[in-house]
């Protein structure tokens, strides 16, 4: 018989959330072949079991909270008959077994094993003799935590507790549907609020002349296609210029650590890629050495790989500053907003034909609003205005790009 456990993830992720079991209880699964997939803070991991084997339960459902190191499922030998677990919507035991026949620690381990709680309410119930299937947790996903246990503690004896209200059912005659919100969007939501909280964030705007880039790129993409097999787009224009802009202006390519200030010499450009989960930004590594291929090839995997849900750790990590394009959903202007610790992001946005002047005349071409927000505590308005202007100058020439690489 073996357990699979929750494995160690990264140093910063403590728990995930279990979003798919691939095998079930009394299905074959064999050494090194997945079983779960568990949704992190970043990226989604599929857990594999180290044993072949049947499997012989699941200790956690799918939507709940698991912690690194937590045994998750059983695999053993045999037919693989699933043991049933006692419903959490049992009913609640009567007085008389709560308060006169409390059973042991020793006798409802087997259920308290399966009953979803943290370690620090496991060691209370344990401590008041209190059996974990008699409590109902707060958690709408089913987690028993101390104050659980203390509000159990609290009820009368002489009268069942009450169940709980559901959530749901609190809506006011259907015209509000609530949902749990994904594992990643909370962390989306959460690390948000905290870049908006802790930096002293600004925007700047520019514009950008994209004749000369669309004309470049309408004449070179067959080429480039037949010569290697990827498909020119901007975002490898866009990324050769801010690679450029961040070597004159270092400290665009920065980060705050206490009171120092680290400058990062390399150039890995997050690209942010929106999937059904949530906005990720995973890393093009060494932009700097690679060329417009090398660049295309690196963002077209990571797209795939973010809309399949194969983006790794490694894949997400370490980046030092961030593309993100707007555009691609019809967005004329926006503020985009910093990316962890980072202390500038670029916003592309959508390419619009519109009237401007061109020397004494005025003509029609089309234009994109970019936008550079950035931590006003590292940079100033002299090296924000000159990143995004010269982002704004290589897009418009084009061929210094290429020249330069």
């Amino acid at each position: 018989m073996a357990e699979i456990i929750v494995p160690e993830l990264a140093e910063s992720i403590t728990e995930g959330t279990i979003s798919r079991w691939i095998k079930q209880p009394g299905e074959n699964v064999e050494r090194g072949e997945f079983i779960v997939e568990l949704e992190t803070d970043k990226v989604n991991v599929e857990i594999i079991s180290e044993e072949a084997g049947v499997v012989q339960e699941h200790l956690a459902a799918e939507g709940d909270t698991v912690e690194v190191g937590q045994v998750i499922a059983i695999v053993g030998e045999g037919s693989g008959a699933p043991k049933a677990a006692a419903p959490k919507t049992e009913a609640a035991p009567t007085p008389a077994e709560k308060v006169g026949d409390a059973p042991s620690a020793e006798e409802t381990s087997g259920v308290e094993d399966r009953t979803l709680a943290s370690p620090a309410a496991r060691k209370l119930a344990r401590e008041k003799g209190i059996d974990l299937a008699a409590i109902n947790p707060v958690d709408p996903m089913g987690r028993i935590k101390v104050q659980d246990v203390e509000a159990h503690l609290a009820t009368p004896k002489t009268q069942p507790a009450a169940a709980p209200v559901a959530k749901a059912e609190a809506a006011d005659d259907g015209r509000i549907t609530r949902e749990k919100m994904t594992r990643r969007r909370q962390t989306i939501a959460k690390r948000l609020l905290e870049v908006r909280q802790s930096t002293a964030m600004l925007t700047t705007f520019n514009e950008i002349d994209m004749t000369k880039v669309m004309e470049l790129r309408s004449r070179k993409k067959d080429e480039f296609f037949d010569q290697y097999d990827q498909r020119l787009g901007f975002m490898s224009f866009f990324t050769k210029a801010v690679v450029a802009a961040l070597k004159k202006y270092p400290y665009v390519n920065s980060e705050i650590d206490g009171d120092e200030i680290l400058l990062k010499n390399f150039y890995d450009i997050g690209i942010a890629v929106s999937t059904e989960g949530g906005l990720v930004v995973p890393n093009v590594v060494d932009a700097d050495r690679k060329n417009f291929a090398e660049i295309e090839g690196s963002i077209r995997e990571l797209a795939l790989k973010a809309r399949d849900n194969k983006l790794t750790i490694a894949d997400m990590t370490g980046g030092s500053f961030t593309i993100t394009n707007g555009g691609v959903f019809g967005s004329l202007m926006s503020t985009p907003i910093l990316n962890g610790t980072q202390v500038g992001i670029l916003g592309m946005h959508s390419i619009v034909r519109r009237p401007i002047a061109v020397g004494d005349n005025i003509e029609i071409r089309p234009m994109m609003y970019v936008a550079l927000s950035y931590d006003h505590r590292v940079i100033d308005g002299k090296d924000s205005v000159g990143f995004l202007k010269m982002v704004k100058e290589l897009i418009e020439n084009p061929e210094d790009l290429l020249l330069g690489s």
